[in-house]
Order: structure tokens, then C-alpha cells, then sequence
């Protein structure tokens, strides 16, 4: 019978929005399966922490500034982590924002535009350029967009991001069926509220707090290490045939 595979050994992988939160725990976890690991974000100073905590516990990490909104940055990122190890296996589409949270009518149009920049165009390349390189290499992929269960059922003030989400769902179903046949699998994880930096002001929010665990099975939000080890899967030969999948983590909410 053949044995379920983890390992990730000498496989090369990209996380954006790995200076902390889901990324870095995706980063970390990467790396104890033996991956080597670019962490890329918008400061290096938060980058330099995670890849010096990775390598003090055996594993390599290179940091590189990339913003995930900017095209440049994002062909830079992929041509220096190509450059450096010889090779790339893995992106992981993490970096997103979320500048405004109240009413769908109020959305200021700048909040509006910065959140297609980064979560909706930011990925999209991301997937295209990951896509083409994998093809130019000839050995295959692997995509994950990390997305949200609001991109399912969105929230109330939550309009811009939700619709951001419910994109990339979309994003990952339609680059999966069309990258398949090249050998590179593209999934997507839908976190339910982790305690993050990212999600601070829903947590913050008394009421929004009341209204979430009343609504969760397991009353209480999730950790970032409970996310990460989706990614491992899919990003390992134990995922190998799952392409086009999103994996809902999110104790139960959305049930």
C-alpha cells in the first residue's frame, strides 16, 4: 500500500503576505516539510523575522519585498526566487487587504480600488505569471489562492472583500481546469475568522464578536496554524489529485 506523502523536500516555495498571520504559518510549515521558502510582503523588516526564525530552526528562507498589488514586484519576486534556487514548485496567493469595513453603499471608491488591486488583480497575475513559468520549466505546479468563507457567504460590512473572495474562488476553479492538462494544480483554502492582524478590528468589534460565536459550532475563531496544514496538503504529493478544490476551514460556520 502505498504511503501518504507530506514531504515537500527540495521543492522551491513562494508565500506572499508572509511576514505574518496565515502566511507565515504556511511559510513555517513549508518549511518543516522540507520545502525551501521566499517569503515575500511589502517590508522586509517583518520578512527578516520569519526567515530568521525558519533558519534557526533548520530550515532555509529568503526574504524579498513584494507588493502583491504591483505587476513588477510580482514578475521581480518570481524571476529572483528562479534565480536564486533554479526553480519554482509552489506560489501561495496570501497578500491581501481590507481597507474598508462598514456598508456596501459607503465604500469609499479609493478602498475600493485598493482592494481589487491587491486581492483580485494581485492574484490573478500572480496565477498567470506562476502558470507560464511552470510551463517554461516543464515540470509542473501548484497554485494556492488563499480565499475566504466570505467569498461563500459574505458578511455584513464586508462587501468589497467579499467580492474579492468570491473571485478568487471563481479565479482558482477556472485556472484549474484550464492549467490542469499542464500538470500544475491550482486550490484554494477559505479560512473562516483567524486570529490575525488582518482580522484585529472584527475582533475588536464587541458585537461582531457576540454575533460570531453564536454562529460557530466551536465558539471560538481559528489560529494560523490550523490553516496551514491545508496548504501542506495541497502542495504535496498526499494533494496530488486535488485540483480546482477549495477547502473550507472554519469550525463550522459556514454549516
Amino acid at each position: 500500500m502505498p504511503e501518504v506523502d507530506f514531504s515537500l523536500k527540495d521543492k522551491v516555495a513562494i508565500v506572499t503576505g508572509g511576514s505574518r498571520g496565515i502566511g507565515e504559518s504556511i511559510a513555517k510549515a513549508f518549511a518543516q516539510f522540507g520545502a525551501k521558502v521566499v517569503v515575500a510582503s511589502r517590508k522586509m523588516e517583518g520578512l527578516e523575522k520569519v526567515a530568521g526564525e525558519i533558519k534557526a530552526d533548520g530550515g532555509e528562507c529568503t526574504p524579498i519585498v513584494a507588493h502583491g498589488g504591483k505587476i513588477e514586484d510580482i514578475d521581480n519576486l518570481l524571476a529572483k526566487t528562479k534565480e536564486i534556487y533554479g526553480r519554482v514548485d509552489i506560489v501561495v496567493n496570501n497578500a491581501a487587504t481590507n481597507p474598508f469595513f462598514g456598508k456596501a453603499i459607503e465604500t469609499p471608491l479609493p478602498a475600493l480600488d485598493k482592494t481589487l488591486e491587491v486581492n483580485l488583480r494581485g492574484y490573478y497575475y500572480t496565477c498567470q505569471a506562476a502558470a507560464k513559468l511552470f510551463i517554461e520549466q516543464g515540470h509542473g505546479g501548484n497554485i494556492i489562492n488563499v480565499a475566504s468563507i466570505a467569498g461563500l457567504r459574505p458578511g455584513i460590512g464586508e462587501s468589497i472583500y467579499a467580492t474579492t473572495k468570491a473571485a478568487v474562488i471563481n479565479m482558482t476553479k477556472s485556472f484549474a481546469k484550464e492549467c490542469g492538462p499542464e500538470g500544475i494544480r491550482v486550490n484554494a483554502i477559505a479560512p473562516g475568522l483567524v486570529e490575525t492582524y488582518f482580522a484585529g478590528a472584527l475582533m475588536a468589534d464587541e458585537e461582531q464578536q457576540k454575533r460570531f460565536k453564536e454562529r460557530s459550532p466551536m465558539r471560538r475563531w481559528g489560529q494560523p496554524n490550523e490553516i496551514s496544514g491545508a496548504a501542506v496538503f495541497l502542495a504535496s504529493p498526499a494533494g496530488g489529485y486535488a485540483n480546482g478544490s477549495v477547502i473550507v476551514l472554519d469550525g463550522g460556520s459556514m454549516a
